[in-house]
Order: C-alpha cells, then sequence, then structure tokens
C-alpha cells in the first residue's frame, strides 16, 4: 500500500502551478491590476467579488468569504478530495505523483491509488488483447492495410481490432462480479436495461485506437467500424479516468517523438492524427470526438507557443473551424500563435497526406490563415462593409468575439486589425466597442472594490492590527522570506513564551528555515490537515500589514522582539508581585512594579 504524498512534492506543485491559469479554466477572469477578478463561482453575485491573486497563489471572495490554493479550489469546484486534486494538478504539470514508501500512482494517496490502479491495468490488458486481435483477423489486418497504416504505425500506437462479438472482451475479462464493474467502470461494457442477461461488449467489428494519458496509461478507446454503420466512429463514454474534454489523442505518441515542440497541429480524427505521424508530422493531435475545448487549449499551451487547427474544407469543417476560434479568443496573447489551415474540397488529413506524402502536406501548413485574418474574413462574409450599415454590424459581430480576448498587446493589434476592416481607426472602433450594451451603472465596479478593501486595510490600522502574535503570522503568511530576519537565538528564546499562538509562529519559522517556500499559497498547503488551517485561512484573505517583504522582514523582527520583552516584563512583575506577597518592596521595586503594572494595562487595552 502507498503511503503519504511528501510534502515537498506538494510544496513543488504549488510552487509550478499557475492559479490564474487553473481557476481561469473554469471562472472568467479579468485583468484588476495586479490581480484579477470574477463574479464568484461558489455563491450568486451579479458585480464581482472573488478576486485571484498571482502572487500569493491564493484566492478569496469577498462576498461568502471562499478562499484558497489552487489545490483548494480544485476541492471546492470540481469537488475533488485532496489525493485526486493533487493527482489532476500533477498530471496538468507532466509530474507523477510520489508517495512515501516509494510508489508513485495515478491518484494521490493510497486508498484512492488502490480503487484505480486495477483499471489502469485492465484497460492495459484488454489493449493487449485488440493488438492481438487485429494480427489475427484477416479481415481486420486487411482493412487496416487498406487504410494505409504500416506495421509500424500499429504498433506504435498500439492499434487493435474489436471482434464482431457481444461478449468476447465480457467472457475474457469478466469472470466475476467485481471483475463485470470494472469493465463497466472503464466503459468497456454496458449493462442491459429491462434483462437479467446482464451487460453485453460496448465496441465490436472495429478497428481499435488505445487513447493514452500523458504517461502512457491506456485511459479509454477510439473504435472505427470497419465497414458501414453508425456511429462510424465510437468513443469511450466519460469515465473516472476519462474525461474527452480534457485529452487529447496523439499527444503521448507526439511527446515521446519529439523531444523539442515548437507546435502542434490539431485534427479531427484518430486516422487522421495517425496517418500525419506516419507521414513524418509527428506533432498532430486529435481532439476526440467533441469540439475543441478551453481544457484543450491550455494543454497545447502549456507545451508549445503555436497551434495550427486543419478542418476538412466542407460546411462541417467550417463550422467547426468557428467554433474553435471562439474558444481560442480567450487564450489568445502576445506570444502564441494559432492559425487555420482548410483542406480542399471533399478531402480530410488522412486521404490527402496518403495522396501527396508528408513533406507537400506539410507545405500547406505554410498557407494556413492567422486567426485574426481568419475571423475578419468569416466576419467580412456577413457583413458587407461598403456602406455604413455593413459596417455597423460588422462591428456588432466583432463586439463579444474582442471582448472574449484579454487586454494587452495582442487585444490592440486585432483591434486594429478589425478597425482597417472597416476604415476606421482604432481609437474609434474601440470606443464603439466601449460603448456600453448595459446599464452605465454597471461599468465602475472595480473602483469602489478597490476603494472599499483600501477602507477596509486603513481602519484596520487605526482600530489595532490584532494581537503581536497574530500580526507575526500574518506577516509570515504573505512574505514567507521574511522569517530570515528572526535570528536563529530569537526562534529558540520564543520556546519559553506560553501564550496562545505561539507554537504555530515558531513552527511557521522552523518550517521556513528548514525548507524555504516562495508563496503563501505553499506555507499554507503545509497545514491543510491542521486544525490551524481555517484560521490561517483567515489571516491570508486579509490585506496584509506592510507593502513588500524588505518591510516584513524588519515588522516581523520588531513583532518578535516585542513579545520576548513583554515576556520578560512579565515575569518580572510575576516576580514582584510574589515578592510583595511575603515581604515589603523597597523604594525602586516599587517604583518597578508600578510602572510595570502600568505597561501590562497598555499592553492589554491594545
Amino acid at each position: 500500500m502507498a503511503g503519504r504524498i511528501p510534502q515537498h512534492f506538494i510544496d513543488e506543485l504549488i510552487a509550478r502551478a499557475d492559479i490564474v491559469e487553473i481557476i481561469g479554466s473554469r471562472v472568467a477572469l479579468k485583468k484588476a491590476g495586479r490581480e484579477y477578478k470574477a463574479c464568484c463561482p461558489f455563491h450568486d453575485e451579479k458585480t464581482p467579488s472573488f478576486w485571484v491573486s498571482p502572487d500569493k497563489q491564493f484566492y478569496h471572495c469577498f462576498g461568502c468569504g471562499a478562499h484558497g490554493t489552487a489545490l483548494g479550489f480544485l476541492m471546492a469546484y470540481d469537488r475533488l478530495p485532496f489525493p485526486e486534486a493533487v493527482e489532476d494538478l500533477a498530471t496538468r504539470l507532466g509530474l507523477s505523483v510520489p508517495h512515501e514508501g516509494g510508489m508513485a500512482a495515478g491518484t494521490g494517496s493510497a486508498g484512492a491509488a488502490d480503487e484505480t490502479a486495477p483499471l489502469y491495468e485492465l484497460l492495459a490488458n484488454v489493449a493487449d488483447f485488440y493488438h492481438a486481435n487485429l494480427a489475427q483477423s484477416a479481415r481486420a489486418a486487411a482493412y487496416a492495410a487498406q487504410r494505409g497504416l504500416t506495421p509500424e504505425t500499429i504498433d506504435r500506437f498500439r492499434i487493435g481490432y474489436a471482434a464482431d462479438s457481444w461478449n468476447e472482451v465480457l467472457r475474457r475479462f469478466g469472470g466475476g462480479v467485481q471483475s463485470s464493474r470494472a469493465l463497466r467502470d472503464c466503459g468497456l461494457i454496458i449493462e442491459r436495461e429491462g434483462s437479467s442477461d446482464g451487460y453485453y461488449d460496448r465496441f465490436r467489428d472495429r478497428l481499435m485506437f488505445p487513447i493514452r494519458d500523458t504517461r502512457g496509461r491506456v485511459i479509454a478507446f477510439g473504435g472505427r467500424v470497419l465497414g458501414s454503420g453508425d456511429p462510424k466512429y465510437l468513443n469511450s463514454p466519460e469515465t473516472v479516468l476519462f474525461h474527452k474534454g480534457k485529452e487529447l489523442y496523439g499527444l503521448y505518441e507526439t511527446r515521446l517523438a519529439r523531444r523539442s515542440l515548437q507546435r502542434l497541429l490539431v485534427v479531427e480524427g484518430y486516422m487522421d492524427a495517425v496517418r500525419l505521424h506516419q507521414a513524418g508530422l509527428t506533432y498532430a493531435v486529435a481532439t476526440l470526438g467533441t469540439a475543441t475545448t478551453p481544457e484543450h487549449l491550455r494543454r497545447a499551451f502549456r507545451l508549445v507557443s503555436e497551434i495550427i487547427f486543419c478542418f476538412d474544407g466542407d460546411r462541417a469543417g467550417r463550422a467547426a473551424a468557428w467554433r474553435a476560434l471562439q474558444q481560442v479568443l480567450p487564450e489568445a496573447r502576445e506570444g502564441r500563435e494559432v492559425r487555420f489551415l482548410f483542406l480542399p474540397e471533399h478531402e480530410d488529413p488522412d486521404s490527402l497526406v496518403g495522396r501527396e506524402g508528408g513533406e507537400r502536406f506539410e507545405a500547406r501548413l505554410d498557407t494556413a490563415q492567422p486567426l485574426s485574418e481568419y475571423l475578419v474574413a468569416q466576419l467580412s462574409e456577413q457583413a458587407d462593409v461598403s456602406h455604413a450599415d455593413g459596417k455597423a454590424r460588422f462591428v456588432a459581430l466583432a463586439r463579444p468575439l474582442l471582448e472574449k480576448i484579454a487586454p494587452g498587446v495582442y487585444r490592440e493589434l486585432l483591434l486594429e486589425r478589425v478597425a482597417a476592416a472597416v476604415g476606421q481607426s482604432a481609437e474609434r472602433l474601440q470606443q464603439w466597442i466601449a460603448t456600453p450594451e448595459m446599464p452605465a451603472a454597471a461599468a465602475p465596479v472595480h473602483a469602489p472594490r478597490a476603494a472599499e478593501r483600501a477602507g477596509v486595510a486603513a481602519a484596520r490600522r487605526r482600530v489595532g492590527r490584532g494581537s503581536l502574535i497574530t500580526q507575526a503570522i500574518g506577516l509570515l503568511l504573505h512574505f514567507p522570506a521574511a522569517a530570515a530576519a528572526v535570528e536563529e537565538t530569537l526562534r529558540l528564546e520564543l520556546a519559553r513564551l506560553e501564550l496562545p499562538g505561539v507554537a504555530v509562529l515558531r513552527e511557521l519559522l522552523e518550517q521556513q528555515r528548514a525548507s524555504p517556500v516562495a508563496t503563501m499559497a505553499q506555507t499554507l498547503e503545509r497545514w491543510r490537515e491542521r486544525h490551524e488551517y481555517r484560521r490561517l485561512c483567515e489571516l491570508a484573505a486579509e490585506a496584509p500589514l506592510v507593502p513588500d517583504g524588505a518591510a516584513a522582514g524588519r515588522e516581523l523582527l520588531s513583532a518578535v522582539t516585542r513579545l520576548l520583552d513583554q515576556e520578560l516584563r512579565q515575569r518580572r512583575l510575576q516576580s514582584l508581585i510574589e515578592k510583595a506577597a511575603t515581604q515589603a518592596l523597597d523604594e525602586a521595586e516599587k517604583a518597578e512594579l508600578q510602572a510595570l503594572t502600568r505597561g501590562q494595562s497598555r499592553v492589554g487595552g491594545a
């Protein structure tokens, strides 16, 4: 059985993760100064009170109080247990989750690993079974050859064959109740409705394409019918291992084939991707029977800066391209390039690369339209810009598309291109687009929120910032590196204090000394399973007491020094009180007692 996930791995995971990217894949974030804002995904609201800080790697809602790290968001939003959230985040980053005791599993804890490991093993065994079937079936082997697949390609992609049988997989791998349930959970068999016969095989008489995750594990299958029949392509259903909106077929094989990856060619079918790889275009991937999703794009852009979409030249291909463009726009920014390639009518990548070869097909990529040109061309087909009415319609169509793009250089350049299409200046077009189509009162959302937050922070400083211990802990949360300002002798002296919170302060200092981290999120994740975690998150959600790390170091040193000084004064006060109970104090001791009592009163009143 696997052990716990090592803390050093959690530290590394949080250090590598980008909370803006993770939350932005599920919530529409907008830049607001150094932070990002949105309407909270955890409660209904009309004005944004949900803020994400890339510096702290922390999110907080001022409306409902929800807050946490990237892992915490995955747990709350996707309703994942902690181990699965760790695995999800690790998979995004191409990391394997280790465990104390040496096991790296597909999920983040011993219990979760024990649940999913047999499913991965089962899918691998079924993939081997299908692959062996292809060599043994003359009909299937002839079909694969007729489609132009070489033995080397069949082996590289582990392509196989599901026989024309209702129960071949069920008979071979479903010998008992538990094994049948495992086959069902993997999407390999279907439960019969209204019958006592149990299950039947999902895939029958199909060329089988194993779908592998970024670590090479089989997570699902796609099947292409050998003859005529519907559906032509059949995919595994959504399972605990397979989410088709997240996976790209051929991505694992692409990363194996190319150490240095500059671009991805995105096509629509398994056979398209396989034939392109066979022809030397080993950077081709395919969506899994679904339209391009934001998650597909984020996964691709984590690997490359250029994506070329390749679509059939028919009406369906152009409709798919337009849907892809609308998904791409929120991810478009400087440093990223997106282009669209349309093939001749009645051609697809599979047929075309087979006829003209890899070099000629690759040369076609040079003719792919940049996103900006494709967008303008499509809008021009819907609006005649030769007259005022057409220009107005063009701008009306462009407005919601441009609003999808995050502010920045790319948005400004695209704005200029659209403005040129209607014969206007970019400034004039920006005025048109900025003209609100909603009540004007909804516009100045950020300014009141910023003013409100500043006012709250100022009021907190005026009325008192909490105990010295609370202040010190807050400084360490916001600026972990400030711990370096507290020398070892002072850390050791803190051990003699017996005040609420001192143990937490000491441990935070010691953690940072032994294993430094850079962000608040990393610090918080070290306390997730402790009862102090909730209170630490509350402190993390408060505005920092100082503006930067240098000031935090000075404030932290001052707070620790004052704490120790107060403790010395308290001990001296107690000593004088005990002495006065048994004998008379001299004048100097009486004066000292009075001064200490007054000082204690002032400290208590603060």
